[in-house]
């Protein structure tokens, strides 16, 4: 019997993304939908400060004027179908932007959007109730300082809505994978029972979502890829039964290898058998990857459990203020040069906050890139001649932080010799805006599409409680008992990736040969993982790995993931840190030696 098939591609990972990618997906003439993801916890934020500035506004502007608007007489010329949660707070005022750009062109195109995830006007409801933080426990932030709420909805509305004729959909919120998953549900007809195909689907939009990282950006083996200047955005070639191959267009940069997909697949990933979305409940542990010809990969073998019983709602929501600046030392000894500054500067600026009668600021930091900072007690390098110094601080009143910019800039006569920088004037304070994650029964939200001004409905299922003890986990492997061992750099056995998600850090970790696997498990525990990120990790954090540190095994992909808590500095814009959302922590992990035999050891050229 033959597969039905659709090609699906993905052609932005964030609000900012090469505006090239549609341009490039449509000369290659071989998609069927033109899929768009804009949206993270501090973009909503964003999005949500413009529309209360100007109420036409709130969304990505750039998909109207960059994406759609040079490329939609191709759009419907080849009658491609786009999917793109753009709409950010306002997906009608987005669909209503959209749809004048295509009168004006004198197209035939129908807009939908998706409507029920904006939540804010019931900010003070939930401030009243019993709703907490879903990781912290904290209580609800003030109504007033609430920015945006936002819940995940999930893919069957898009779905809806493509199934009533829309030839572009646009959402507010819902979660990355939907606008793959909505495709896929309206391509081949699957329903809410057909949970190993609802995986699937969510996997191919996990690997599409972050566009071009799934075709070499942001690769371990980064040499290994050309052309990054004309990089191939990621397409699935999507089956009914689920199963897909990834590709990319011809002529185009980048690579598609197992080990780029595979880093994808375990990005910004916590539990891989619980991976919850608003449709299903993923497993990815068994995952398969094949290299069917060069830059093609096939996925197969993650399955689903039913929906849960809950959405997941992100409010973000206004919290102290920060300010911080970059400056660069050269020169002998340019580290300890830039201690010195360092010291004086926050010494400065607390006697003037004293003096106009200010409290101590709640948190500060310094990191000198260029001195190891990134490797905490693991730094090899000392005495750097060349540092770019980050010094930042956290305060409740603005006016801190303003005071600590300006002595910053005041001393910059009064320091130590080999002061550079390239900067366009100084920095000012800004709000921190914070996350706030909870559940909400799913029943209560009211979600409908609006199609050329045709409203429906999309009825909601109550979903199941998830219970984490129907896991069945994958047997570790067998540790290995070798006598004679040599010690190999991980980077040399292994590929890696890493992201966030809140405050919490997730590392990949991938076997580049399954015969490695046993080793990385048996070396990288969960406490040794902890004291290489002790620096980031609460104090004591090494001495308490298992509240800190989970390690999940995939042996699909003979791969590891550990998820870190709170190890990000409150993540995001509440951190001060110069990676608030570990994008490079794998390259830390990468850095360390594991044992392993001395026959694979010589192999590799290392005995």
């Amino acid at each position: 019997m033959v597969k039905k098939t659709c090609r699906i591609a993905g052609a932005s990972g964030f609000w900012g993304d090469a505006p090239r990618a549609t341009a490039q997906l449509l000369n290659a003439e071989i998609v069927d939908f033109i899929v768009y993801d804009y949206l993270a916890e501090i973009t909503m934020s964003i999005m949500a400060r413009a529309r209360a500035k100007a109420p036409d506004t709130g969304y990505a502007l750039d998909f109207i004027s960059a994406a759609m608007k040079p490329n939609l007489k191709e759009i419907a010329r080849q009658g491609v179908r786009v999917v793109s949660n753009a709409g950010g707070v306002n997906p009608k005022a987005c669909a209503q932007a959209l749809g004048a750009v295509i009168a004006d062109q004198g197209l035939d195109l129908k807009v939908a959007c998706v409507l029920g995830d904006d939540l804010i006007s019931q900010r003070d409801q939930f401030a009243n109730g019993d709703f907490v933080e879903m990781f912290s426990g904290a209580a609800f932030p003030p109504p007033e300082k609430i920015a945006s709420i936002n819940v995940y909805l999930g893919a069957f509305p898009i779905a809806l809505a493509l199934d009533e004729g829309a030839d572009i959909v646009i959402t507010g919120r819902c979660v990355d994978s939907a606008v793959t998953l909505g495709a896929c549900i309206h391509s081949f007809g699957w329903g809410r029972d057909d949970l190993h195909a609802l995986a699937m689907g969510s996997l191919a939009g996990h690997i599409l979502e972050c566009g071009p990282q799934a075709t070499g950006g942001n690769f371990t083996d980064w040499e290994a890829v050309e052309d990054l200047d004309k990089i191939g955005y990621p397409i699935a070639e999507m089956s009914d039964d689920g199963d897909f191959v990834c590709s990319k267009p011809s002529n185009t940069g980048g690579l598609v290898s197992v080990a780029t997909i595979a880093e994808q697949l375990v990005y910004e990933i916590g539990d891989p058998q619980a991976y919850m979305l608003p449709d299903v409940v993923c497993d990815f542990s068994q995952v398969k990857l094949q290299q069917l010809d060069a830059d093609r990969v096939s996925v197969s073998g993650a399955t689903g459990l039913p929906a849960p019983g809950s959405y997941k709602v992100c409010a973000t929501y206004a919290h102290e203020f920060r300010g911080g600046t970059y400056m660069t030392f050269y020169g002998v000894e340019a580290d300890k040069k830039a201690q010195k500054l360092a010291t004086a500067i926050f010494k400065a600026a607390r006697q003037t906050c004293t003096s106009n009668g200010l409290s101590d600021y709640s948190e500060t930091s310094i990191e000198l890139i260029g001195a190891e900072s990134q490797f905490g007690a693991c730094a090899a390098m000392t005495g750097s001649r060349e540092v770019a110094m980050k010094i930042a601080v956290k305060h409740a009143d603005a006016a801190a932080v303003g005071i600590f910019l300006r002595e910053a800039v005041g001393l910059g006569l009064a320091t130590p010799p080999g002061l550079s920088g390239f900067q366009g004037g100084r920095p000012r304070p800004s709000p921190i805006v914070r996350l706030f994650s909870f559940a909400l029964p799913k029943g209560t939200v009211q979600i409908s599409i609006d199609i050329d001004g045709r409203v429906l409905a999309c009825p909601d299922i109550a979903g199941a409680a998830f219970d984490s003890q129907m896991i069945q986990r994958p047997t570790s492997p067998i540790t290995p008992t070798d006598n004679d061992c040599v010690n190999v750099p991980l980077l040399a056995l292994a590929w890696g990736r890493s992201g966030d998600k809140g405050d919490k850090a997730n590392v990949g970790i991938i076997a580049r040969r399954p015969e490695y696997l046993p080793y990385l498990f048996n070396a990288l525990t969960p406490k040794r993982v902890a004291q290489r990120f002790a620096h980031f990790l609460p104090p004591g954090a090494s001495d308490r790995s298992a509240e800190y540190v989970e390690r999940y095994l995939m042996p699909g992909t003979h791969a590891i993931n550990f998820l870190l808590h709170q190890v990000l500095g409150g993540g995001g814009m509440a951190s001060l840190r110069n990676d608030p959302q570990g994008k490079g922590y794998a390259q830390i992990l990468l850095d360390v030696s594991i044992p392993i035999s001395r026959q694979l050891a010589a192999d590799l050229g290392y005995a």
